[in-house]
């Protein structure tokens, strides 16, 4: 199990219909919410559902 954290940029193993799969974690804790980065739309997800799909972690904010 990863630690995730605030500004993380994860891919996912499912694509958005828009058609990026990368997305900004911006809350961390029972939920997450993420951000698509190809249109912005956010969305919460359960953290099971989320750490399940996980495809990698892209980018790790410093701080």
């Amino acid at each position: 199990m990863a630690d995730y954290r605030l500004g993380d940029v994860v891919k996912m193993k499912k694509p958005h219909p828009c058609g990026s799969d990368q997305w900004e974690v911006t809350r961390t804790g029972m939920d997450f919410r993420i951000k698509c980065l190809g249109c912005g739309r956010q969305v919460m997800l359960p953290r099971p559902k989320f750490e399940k799909g996980v495809k990698a972690l892209l980018a790790r904010k410093e701080g």
